[in-house]
């Protein structure tokens, strides 16, 4: 794997900076990231989401993911997602996400940070 030049994701619990679309991650979403050799792995919720999970891998600062999620109203959706870790001025970190879905139509941007 290439050199990490953020600090490593694991115990870190992060949160959507803006709502996204209804029915979707927001504000309320919380993700508990975990990390080791490579692998990357999540668990959400919040908001619309009762129960989300994500896995992949890590190579330097660039994340490369598939999420799940169980919304509220019982529907699933899933998709792919490519993540640069940022480490910001006060030493937390910020994922700024390219996202697709693939259980649905729809694409986008997104930014995550630590609480």
């Amino acid at each position: 794997m290439a050199r990490t030049s953020a600090p490593s994701l694991d115990g870190l619990v992060l949160a959507p900076v803006a709502d996204q679309a209804p029915g979707q991650v927001g504000t309320r979403t919380r993700f508990t990231y975990h990390e080791r050799d490579g692998r990357i792995w999540a668990e959400y919720e919040g908001g619309d989401v009762v129960r989300g999970h994500l896995v992949g891998t890590r190579d330097g600062d660039r994340l490369d993911f598939r999420y799940v999620q169980l919304k509220h109203d019982g529907g699933t959706s899933s998709g792919h997602c490519v993540s640069m870790v940022v480490e910001l001025p006060d030493g937390r970190v910020r994922l700024e996400e390219t996202w697709r879905w693939e259980s649905q139509e729809g694409s986008g941007t997104s930014v995550v940070e630590q609480l």
